[in-house]
């Protein structure tokens, strides 16, 4: 197998970096973690830059208003935009990271063209509106209900852990169209318009003192039958394709942020002295050879996305999601013992990450749900009864 890079991909590579250093030193200040209208179009504005230069939607196909690069352009990508320190996606990563690629995969052409380019351009926000607060991590469980109404939907429930709901024009919704149902045979998927008359959002601010997420409230709302993505009550395994996209390729990213942030505890160890404990040492290293095999898992991952059908990631995503979320958390535990009592500091970044690492064993999936998919999906055992 050849490993290496071909010219083309060389020179894609060189062209991203010439580009990248001409265009950030162009943006604007971050604006305050608190300021999330300010954020919203810090990070659209960065979004439309990449479209205007060719490089949004490089993961998506072309017949969505993607670019059709090859799954190592988009690592390339990833790379390249992570070593400058170029913005991550920020307030729209529900858009561009799963709820865009679920219609892409599962739309009609009709949703395809009203909702992708919008995403692509930096002109629009996305929300997740999938967890309940009765539901736990049985997230088919869910009580959210859509009546029919000639042509429309009428909404009436809660959704909470909504990221970016206070800044998002839609949101993908989940909602219980067959009460009578089994459960998981009763769900539809909706793309909800958030400025519809009976939404409500309440921020709910996090342990690190951030409000990214909301509680939203819907007081017989009404959706139109034509934003249904995929049939009624079809909607578990349109879930599932949103799923494989959030678990199998939208912490593609991350993983280079976290391999980074090592390199970057190594060299601030050996400046403090910390790296004359050999313990601290070993765990570093074991953390590196971790973090390798992760990015190798993630160019597996994303290279059979890029290859299947619709671009949906297998079932590789529920291993990449459970090694990766623990992984996260050790990083940032290790990184507490490198700061000392500095890592107390809430003004420094990483004691933000640590605190904010705690919820990856529980967003997108709890760690006990990808054991039991990677259980009964991969290695075949019986479910639990």
């Amino acid at each position: 197998m050849d490993l290496t890079y071909t010219e083309e991909e060389q020179d894609f590579r060189a062209r991203l970096r010439a580009w990248l250093a001409k265009a950030l030193p162009e943006l604007p200040a971050r604006p305050s973690p608190d300021d999330w209208p300010g954020r919203r179009a810090y990070d659209l504005g960065w979004q439309r830059r990449l479209y205007e230069a060719g490089y949004a939607g490089l993961h998506w196909p072309v017949d969505a208003g993607g670019r059709g690069a090859t799954p190592t352009q988009h690592l390339i990508f990833l790379e390249e935009t992570e070593r400058a320190g170029a913005p991550y996606v920020g307030a729209n990563f529900v858009g561009l990271l799963h709820a865009g690629p679920t219609v892409a995969a599962e739309g009609t052409a009709e949703q395809r063209a009203r909702w992708l380019p919008p995403v692509l351009r930096g002109d629009e926000v996305w929300c997740q509106g999938f967890s309940e607060p009765d539901a736990g991590s049985d997230l088919a469980s869910l009580r959210t209900r859509a009546v029919r109404d000639g042509d429309d939907y009428v909404i009436s429930g809660s959704k909470i852990w909504t990221s970016h709901a206070e800044v998002a024009d839609w949101c993908e919704l989940l909602v219980r169209t067959d009460p009578g149902a089994p459960k998981h045979r009763g769900i539809s998927w909706l793309a909800m318009p958030m400025d519809a008359p009976g939404v409500s959002v309440r921020p709910l601010r996090t342990l690190a003192g951030s409000a990214e997420f909301a509680q939203v409230f819907l007081d017989e709302v009404r959706v139109p039958v034509a934003n249904r993505v995929g049939a009624e009550n079809d909607g578990w395994r349109v879930t599932m394709v949103t799923l494989s996209f959030e678990r199998g390729t939208a912490f593609v990213g991350e993983v280079v942020a976290c391999r980074r942030t090592l390199g970057e505890l190594a060299r601030t160890a050996k400046a403090n002295g910390r790296w004359d404990d050999p313990v601290l040492r070993r765990r570093l290293g074991r953390l590196y050879g971790e973090f390798g095999a992760l990015w190798r898992l993630t160019q597996w991952n994303v290279s059979e996305a890029e290859r299947s059908a619709g671009g949906v990631p297998g079932i590789g995503g529920s291993v990449f999601k459970l090694a990766y979320s623990h992984a996260r958390q050790e990083l940032y535990d290790t990184a507490a013992e490198v700061l000392g009592a500095q890592s107390l500091s809430l003004e420094e970044e990483w004691t933000l990450d640590r605190l904010s690492s705690l919820s990856y064993t529980i967003a997108a999936g709890t760690s006990q749900i990808q054991r039991n998919i990677v259980a009964e999906r991969i290695l075949g055992l019986p479910k639990g009864r």
